[in-house]
């Protein structure tokens, strides 16, 4: 990977930022390694992993499951971390990451979403909306479907060939296969839990924070048109197109994305240093 830190320079006396990264249904804190050795000692970076991960245990089941439960690990995070953070989300992890935004707002001093699975959202989008929404759906039913009756082998396949494109369960490493094999049954959770937040996109306005949002060139319908409609919900958001990548660029186009990530934290970090530094010479 090329090495990236000196396109992005810490100022002398600058602060470590604390950078929290949420990573995609079925992976786990490794997706954003790279992005983590990219950054490297210059930020605090803690990548939590979700419920149904082998560090986490499954879900405890003591009620209906909500995107507020998974979203709470990373909240107390926040909370326990001095200043503001940088919160990053994937897919799934995109999902979790506006939920925690938005229980504290004044928290986060940038949010960075990939194709970020808010499908609750593809409810208030008309027709377009009511086609992606659909087909995310589909893919719910078929994957709890296969959870139901066992073939947890067979739904976590269908999975991710959905989200990766035909062929993509074949080309995984046989233990890669097999820990998501594990995993498959989380997944009728996570796609409950992101159709059951309120369809409205009235919060998001109360989010002031700079919002990069990211889509690949091939996203499927669904991320497509969230990633599409999301950078108009925000104050203060941008839209960036990552060229030949689908729903998995994190992964596949790992030095683009995070090159993007990268330069949102360091141009909003150093924006506040500035703005810190004017308002102790004022006094």
């Amino acid at each position: 990977m090329n090495d990236m830190r000196n396109a992005f320079p810490i100022e002398p006396g600058s602060p470590a930022s604390t950078v929290i990264a949420l990573h995609c249904s079925g992976a786990g804190a490794a997706q954003w390694r790279k992005l983590s050795e990219a950054l490297g000692s210059r930020v605090s970076f803690i990548a939590p992993e979700h419920y149904g991960c082998d560090s986490t245990g499954p879900w405890s089941g003591e009620h209906a499951f909500t995107l507020a439960d998974e979203a709470e690990r990373t909240v107390d995070i926040i909370d326990a971390t001095c200043g503001k953070v940088h919160l990053i989300g994937h897919s799934y992890g995109g999902g979790v990451a506006l939920r925690a935004a938005m229980e504290r707002p004044q928290r986060i001093a940038t949010l960075s979403l990939y194709e970020p699975s808010a499908f609750h959202l593809l409810k208030t989008m008309g027709q377009h909306g009511a086609r992606a929404l659909a087909e995310i759906n589909a893919i719910s039913k078929r994957t709890a479907d296969g959870v139901s009756c066992g073939d947890y082998r067979g739904a976590a396949a269908s999975f991710v060939d959905y989200w990766g494109g035909a062929g993509a369960w074949e080309a995984l490493r046989p233990s890669v296969q097999a820990a998501l094999t594990r995993w498959v049954p989380k997944a009728p959770l996570d796609f409950r839990a992101l159709l059951d937040e309120p369809a409205s996109d009235a919060p998001y306005a109360d989010l002031r924070m700079p919002v990069l949002v990211m889509r690949g060139e091939h996203a499927p319908l669904p991320t497509l048109a969230l990633a599409e409609r999301l950078p108009h919900m925000f104050p203060r958001a941008r839209l960036a197109i990552v060229g030949g990548a689908g729903h998995m660029g994190p992964l596949t186009h790992a030095d683009e994305v995070n090159d993007a990530i990268m330069r949102h934290i360091f141009e909003a970090d150093s924006k506040r240093w500035r703005q810190a530094r004017e308002h102790l010479h004022m006094m």
